[in-house]
């Protein structure tokens, strides 16, 4: 991935685009990707990596404030073993060949979802880049890893019922606010739009609480198929979205 500033191209379009400070992502398709095109299915969650980097460098340049992509999924844990090593494995080669330009583009990296069942020395790689980022002021990239929106709101609950068994916290008192801040994007903004590539349309199990208002977009493209083009064709339908929030809409207005 390079994404410094001097070889960064121009967007394509940037008005009247209306551009999302939080867009969440759901990269599916990797594998069907591959097996389009005889090839292993690893081979496509390779491809996605670097589709994922494009993405990256994409919001930067258009100016989306805060990134979460679906990595890996509470429920991928079905999948045949060797394929789930190489996932987790793809996760430690992006955090150590991209750490660095990350750090030099100012990219604030935060990995949500459960520590359980990680691997002692992938939790520490977790911290790490997290840590070596945290100053950073630009984009914030939000990787869901070993996520589930139900596993997520769960424990917020489980969080806020040991504050109540400890008197900390009255019961009475538990609202909105209490669960966003026991989640764990707790600090972020509510995803604005959120893209699910493949043609599948579902939300499965992503950012479940958050994604209460967010516009959906619905892509055929496969995730390593994903380009510039593509993005920018979200962002024209996002564009023309009334936004309501439950009221009128300005259409009405």
């Amino acid at each position: 991935m390079s994404i410094d500033p001097a070889i960064v191209a121009e967007p394509v379009q940037r008005s009247p685009l209306r551009v999302p400070q939080h867009l969440g992502v759901i990269m599916d398709g990797n594998g069907r990707w591959a097996t389009a095109r005889g090839k292993r299915r690893t081979e496509g969650h390779v491809e996605g990596v670097k589709s994922l980097r494009k993405m990256v460098e994409l919001c930067i340049t258009y100016g989306v404030g805060h990134l979460t992509v679906f990595s890996f999924s509470s429920e991928n844990w079905s999948r045949p073993s060797e394929e789930v090593s190489f996932i987790f494995n793809l996760l430690r080669r992006f955090v150590a060949s991209d750490l660095q330009r990350l750090i030099r583009n100012n990219v604030q990296v935060r990995i949500i979802g459960s520590r359980d069942g990680l691997e002692p020395s992938l939790v520490r790689l977790i911290d790490d880049v997290e840590a070596k980022t945290a100053g950073n002021t630009g984009l914030v990239l939000v990787v869901a890893f070993n996520y589930g929106g139900k596993a997520e709101i769960a424990e917020a609950t489980r969080r806020i019922a040991r504050e109540v068994a400890a008197g900390r916290l009255s019961a009475d008192d538990i609202d909105e606010t209490t669960i966003e801040a026991a989640l764990y994007t707790a600090g972020l903004p509510d995803p604005d739009l959120i893209i699910r590539t493949s043609g599948e349309q579902r939300i499965s199990n992503f950012l479940l609480w958050q994604a209460a208002y967010a516009e959906f977009v619905f892509v055929d493209e496969h995730w390593p198929d994903f380009d510039e083009a593509s993005f920018v064709r979200v962002l024209e339908t996002f564009s023309q979205r009334d936004r309501r929030y439950g009221g009128i809409g300005t259409e009405q207005s």
